[in-house]
């Protein structure tokens, strides 16, 4: 299969030159192994991964022998199965000043993430891999930032095809993971129930301690039903014929796994009324669509939760572009008690950015309404917009714009 070039690259590359040590964590499957394997193409840098069960049995008894025979440079694959490596990858760093030494991967876990930066505070740079992106299956890698303004997505759009409804939702109904694209609909199913069955239920089960796991997959399929939405834990709850309490733990067992995201509502001392309850949204949008039975891209695309699809998608992608991003950029949506809702809101160098998502090709100033809110915040607001299947960008007033949702 072809590599995908991705979009983390950079980002990966300028950590590993400053920081002895560099973690790629996400989901399962998102290309994590293959992308260091690749960037590690041409270099002397040694592999091991720890899915070999020799290597992952000596990682785990004699580490210092481990490190003997596998030297740095390296490249560590999954290596949340060995732990008992990160106390002499310490003091490996801690006797060189040589930078990039060790490249490490592993799926997502509480325990193993604590573990690394409690381990390695100091040394380690953890990022964030997703599976891919729409730039990323389109090819196109802007240097620029994102900018709301219109000129900035102007110039953007030109590097960009056209937005099409039916390209974005056939990316959103087979989703993002590299292992999928050669596939065809039938192959596509049979992905996704395998991915369930060999990658989530076992990691539920071995990492996670969960013992329900009939259970976890009606949690699995009543989480894809909510998504785009609050979450309620006691709808959350009933739909899936467990406690709240077990509802909640296994929300955070799902956010651990790279599973799902949950968008944090906005905050401020300034406005009182905010509701306090984050929306949920899947981390790809293609384990969603099969959990929720949609079995073609027309289905769902002309189906009656579609703008909910369509909202997770553009989540997604902000999700991706700020995760490689040069910026620290803070997410969050805006709703009070008045039901004033702003879909995201983009807070970056004390600036606020708001965003509506409209599965709509011409939103009017109307989608604007909630805007002026943010003006209460005492931040200044920036460039906007409505996110949308405009095919190009194109002004709705002086400061906002129709930003199709394939430029993000």
């Amino acid at each position: 299969m072809e590599y995908i070039r991705r979009e983390l690259e950079r980002k990966f590359l300028r950590m590993s030159a400053a920081f002895k040590a560099v973690m790629v964590t996400g989901a399962r499957q998102v290309g994590k192994s293959t992308m260091l394997r690749r960037l590690a193409e041409g270099e002397q840098r040694t592999y091991v991964s720890m899915d070999n069960v020799r290597d992952r049995e000596l990682a785990r008894t004699d580490p210092g022998l481990f490190f003997q025979m596998y030297r740095p440079p390296i490249l560590i694959d999954e290596i949340q199965k060995a732990p008992e490596l990160f106390e002499p990858i310490k003091v490996i760093c801690d006797n060189t000043e040589e930078r990039g030494l060790f490249w490490l991967t592993g799926s997502e876990s509480r325990k193993m993430t604590r573990q690394a930066g409690d381990s390695l505070a100091g040394r380690i740079c953890i990022l964030k891999l997703f599976s891919l992106s729409m730039r990323e299956m389109a090819g196109v890698f802007p240097e620029a930032p994102l900018d709301f303004s219109f000129p900035a997505l102007f110039e953007r759009a030109r590097l960009f095809p056209l937005n099409n409804i039916v390209t974005v939702f056939s990316h959103i109904w087979r989703g993002g993971m590299p292992e999928i694209m050669q596939l065809d609909d039938e192959q596509s199913a049979e992905y996704w129930n395998s991915y369930i069955e060999t990658y989530l239920m076992r990691d539920a089960v071995d990492d996670n301690g969960i013992v329900d796991t009939a259970g976890f997959r009606k949690f699995l399929r009543a989480s894809a039903a909510f998504c785009g939405r609050l979450l309620n834990y006691s709808d959350l709850a009933a739909a899936s014929g467990v406690s709240g309490v077990t509802a909640k733990e296994w929300m955070k067992v799902l956010q651990t796994m790279g599973i799902i995201f949950l968008l944090e509502p906005y905050s401020g001392n300034e406005l009182k009324r905010l509701v306090k309850t984050p929306k949920l949204y899947f981390c790809d949008t293609g384990l969603c669509a099969y959990l929720s039975s949609w079995t073609s891209r027309d289905a769902l695309m002309n189906g009656a939760v579609s703008g909910h699809f369509f909202e997770n998608c553009a989540v997604g992608e902000f999700l991706r572009t700020f995760s490689c991003g040069e910026k620290k950029t803070a997410t969050s949506f805006y709703r009070d008690k008045e039901k004033r809702e702003i879909d995201i809101v983009i807070e970056q160098d004390g600036v606020l950015h708001p965003i509506e998502i409209k599965k709509t090709s011409a939103p009017d100033r109307h989608a604007l309404k909630s805007f002026d809110v943010l003006k209460k915040t005492g931040l200044p607001v920036g460039a906007g917009g409505v996110v949308c299947m405009a095919d190009k960008p194109c002004p709705i007033d002086d400061l906002n714009s129709m930003i199709p949702v394939n430029l993000i």
